[in-house]
């Protein structure tokens, strides 16, 4: 029997990439548009530009592009605070090992995606559930005394969940008071304008010592083509520049100057069309679901990903799994992302949207045959 339980998402995710139809991972897999395709051709024209400049006047072009574009303006460029990293799992890494010389315990948001969990415990830091909906109440989550930092993502994978601006500055000036570190995940920022507002603007006025990853591999169809940035403020007394320096160089420039252009061209409409794309596969795969015991659920996420839901008779998440690679599909269980109470998860499925209309159509179509074949 294929085995589920004790397997990361990520291991998961690895097995759809051998074979069958794969939304399973969060990653973008859609064809790319007639001007990235232009981009993606000049990369050996890139590659020579690369050759040619200093490799800090190329990063801060590529990072100045990327945040600005999704309206961090206030992003610490230039000043030696936001490094370049091969991936964000590389800069959440580099976080996790920098908290765990300041703190013991971490309140990290419940659900979320399984490596984060994975990294900070790997680090030795004990972890306290924080839900979404304390996170953005009227007012700042109770927390232990002990917790000496708090971890949130947003938008959250697999919920699309977004901490409003005056929520993200009530849990800052909390965290500031209480002298603990916010660290913030907002690798899906691109994929939702809700999430867009200065969110460097609100760490620095509230006195947090704070910690930013930023992600562009979530974006384009680029073959794993990607950084991840990582930035942290002013007064962060963190060693996270030891932490960058230890584990790597830099990354390519080349890669970084095709950020810069895909960027660009985001700005001119490409991001339009990626949330067009989205909205319309998650609209697609819940017409096709329509009429059936299955649902999608999280009705305001805007995110690359959808989470499917059924009654409570029929088999849990991931017997569904098992069943349907066994159908030649690839989709995520979502105990994994529940990890403090994995039963929370035991009713539902992750389908990724980042993909051509048709593999959407076709996901769907099985998902709703294997459910009429239930009974559910």
């Amino acid at each position: 029997m294929l085995s589920v339980s004790g397997s990361s998402l990520t291991h998961l995710e690895s097995r759809a990439l051998r074979d069958g139809l794969n939304v399973s991972d969060g990653h973008p897999r859609m064809p790319l548009t007639p001007s990235q395709e232009r981009i993606v051709a000049g990369i050996p024209d890139l590659f020579h530009e690369a050759l040619r400049r200093p490799f800090d006047e190329v990063e801060e072009q590529a990072q100045r592009a990327f945040l600005h574009g999704i309206g961090q303006r206030r992003a610490p460029i230039g000043t030696g605070r936001l490094v370049s990293c091969y991936s964000s799992s590389t800069a959440m890494d580099m976080v996790a090992r920098a908290l765990a010389g300041r703190t013991s315990t971490v309140a990290l948001i419940h659900p979320t995606f399984d490596n984060i969990p994975d990294l900070l415990r790997a680090r030795g830091l004990r972890l306290v559930p924080v839900p979404e909906h304390e996170l953005d109440g009227d007012h700042a989550p109770q927390l232990p005394e002990d917790v000496g930092a708090v971890f949130v993502t947003t938008p959250n994978n697999p919920t699309g969940w977004v901490l409003p601006a005056p929520a993200m500055a009530r849990l800052a000036k909390s965290c500031a008071r209480a002298g603990r570190v916010l660290a913030v995940d907002a690798c899906f920022r691109a994929q939702d304008p809700r999430a867009q507002y200065d969110a460097y603007e609100i760490l620095e006025a509230s006195g947090v010592e704070w910690a930013v990853i930023e992600d562009s591999g979530k974006l384009w169809p680029t073959l794993e083509l990607k950084a991840g940035f990582l930035a942290w403020g002013e007064g962060t007394d963190l060693p996270l520049l030891d932490a960058f320096n230890d584990v790597l160089l830099s990354v390519s420039p080349v890669v970084l100057l095709l950020i810069d252009r895909l960027a660009e061209d985001g700005g001119r409409g490409g991001y339009r069309d990626l949330h067009q794309l989205i909205a319309g596969n998650r609209a697609l795969l819940r017409d096709l679901l329509a009429g059936g015991p299955m649902l999608v659920a999280d009705p305001e996420s805007r995110i690359s990903v959808a989470r499917v839901t059924w009654g409570p008779a029929g088999p849990d998440a991931d017997t569904v799994y098992r069943e349907l690679v066994g159908r030649g599909l690839h989709v995520l269980p979502c105990g994994p992302f529940h990890w403090a109470r994995p039963a929370e998860g035991r009713r539902l499925i992750r389908v990724a949207l980042g993909r051509d209309r048709a593999e959407v159509a076709a996901a769907g179509r099985v998902l709703a045959e294997t459910a009429r074949g239930w009974n559910l």
